[in-house]
C-alpha cells in the first residue's frame, strides 16, 4: 500500500471512530428527554488509549451538563489519560454563565486533547463561541461529525430558537376510509397500546392543543394516565386568539413543542399556515359509512415511518422545511 493510501485510510477509520463515539453519545443524550427541558437532551464521551474513560449526560435541567458529568466518572486512575483523550460531544459546550459554568472552559481546564462536536448550539448565547474558546485554547476540534442526526434529535430546540416558536406535531386517528368520527359521534380507534404511546408522546412534548368544539364537544382530559410523566400544558383554540399570536405567545412562556391533537378545521389551519413540522396518523382496520373527514395533507411533506401497532397502522411525515433526519438515527 502506497504512503498516501495508508494515510486516507488512517483518516478513513479515524472518522468512522468518531461517528461510532458519536452515535454513543446521543444514545446517552436521548435519556435525558424529560428531565433536560427547556434545555437540549447532550451527550458526552471520553476517549483514551481506544477505551471509553467517562461518559454522561445532561439529566435534569439546572444540574450539571453532559461534560460535567463525563469528567465526573472518570476513575481517579484514568484521569493522566486526559491529556491524550478525546471528548465527543452531541452538542457545543456552553460558553456562558447561567445555572452552571461555561462548558468550554471546564474542557480546557481539563486539558483533553481533542473534542469532536455534532453539531453548532443555535441558542444566541453560544453559536460557536464555545468551539472558540476551545481552539483559542489550542486544542483541536471537529465540528459536524453525525450533524443532522445531532440536530434531529433537539429539533423542539431548535426550530424553538430559529423559528421563534414551538416544534409543532399534528397528530390524529382515523378509519381505513378517512374518516375521524362516526356520523359525527366521537369514535374510539386507538387501541391499548397506541392509546399508551400516544400518552408517551404527550409526556415528551411542553403542550397539547385541541379546538374549543372538540374541547366542549369530547371533553378529552388530555393527560399522560397511561404513560409514567408529566402532563403537558393544556390549550384550547378559539376564535379570538390568532395563530400568530399564538405562536408568540407560546415563544414568549418558553414552550418548545405543541401537539395538537383538534378536528379537522383545526389541523386544517395550522397547516394552511404552515405551522407544522411533523404530521402523525393513526390508522384502525375499520370503516364507517359517514362522519367527518379526516384532514387533507399537504404536499409539501415526506415520509418520516410507518409501523404498526396491534393491527394499527401509525405514519408519520415530516415537513420539507423542518430538520431532516437520516438513517443512522431512528425517529
Amino acid at each position: 500500500m502506497q504512503f498516501a493510501d495508508c494515510e486516507l485510510f488512517c483518516i478513513f477509520v479515524a472518522m468512522m471512530n468518531d461517528e461510532q463515539y458519536m452515535l454513543r453519545c446521543l444514545q446517552l443524550a436521548a435519556n435525558g428527554i424529560q428531565g433536560a427541558r427547556p434545555n437540549p437532551m447532550v451527550g458526552a464521551v471520553i476517549v483514551a488509549d481506544g477505551r471509553i474513560i467517562g461518559e454522561g449526560y445532561h439529566v435534569r435541567c439546572g444540574e450539571g451538563h453532559a461534560e460535567v458529568n463525563a469528567f465526573a466518572s472518570v476513575r481517579p486512575e484514568d484521569e493522566p489519560l486526559l491529556k491524550e483523550a478525546t471528548m465527543y460531544v452531541s452538542l457545543e459546550p456552553c460558553a456562558h454563565y447561567g445555572k452552571t459554568p461555561p462548558c468550554a472552559e471546564l474542557i480546557v481546564r481539563k486539558g483533553v486533547r481533542r473534542v469532536v462536536v455534532g453539531c453548532i448550539d443555535p441558542f444566541a448565547q453560544v453559536q460557536g463561541r464555545g468551539v472558540a474558546i476551545i481552539r483559542q485554547a489550542g486544542i483541536e476540534v471537529t465540528v459536524g461529525v453525525l450533524e443532522e442526526e445531532c440536530q434531529w434529535l433537539n429539533r423542539r430546540f431548535f426550530t424553538f430558537h430559529s423559528k421563534h416558536r414551538p416544534y409543532i406535531l399534528l397528530k390524529w386517528a382515523q378509519t381505513a376510509n378517512g374518516f375521524i368520527d362516526d356520523h359525527f359521534q366521537p369514535l374510539t380507534i386507538s387501541n391499548e397500546l397506541t392509546q399508551m404511546l400516544s400518552h408517551q408522546l404527550r409526556a415528551e412534548e411542553d403542550a397539547i392543543l385541541v379546538g374549543h368544539t372538540t374541547y366542549d364537544r369530547d371533553h378529552p382530559r388530555l393527560d399522560v394516565r397511561h404513560w409514567h410523566g408529566p402532563n403537558p400544558k393544556r390549550i384550547v383554540l378559539t376564535h379570538d386568539r390568532p395563530l400568530s399570536q399564538l405562536m408568540d405567545d407560546l415563544y414568549q412562556h418558553e414552550v418548545q413543542s405543541l401537539i395538537v391533537e383538534g378536528g379537522r378545521q383545526t389541523h386544517e389551519s395550522f397547516i394552511e399556515a404552515g405551522l407544522w413540522d411533523e404530521i402523525r396518523i393513526e390508522t384502525a382496520p375499520v370503516t364507517v359509512t359517514d362522519g367527518t373527514a379526516a384532514p387533507r395533507l399537504p404536499a409539501d411533506m415526506v415520509l418520516l415511518s410507518k409501523k404498526e401497532y396491534g393491527g394499527n397502522t401509525i405514519t408519520s411525515y415530516r415537513s420539507l422545511q423542518a430538520l431532516r433526519p437520516t438513517s443512522a438515527f431512528p425517529t
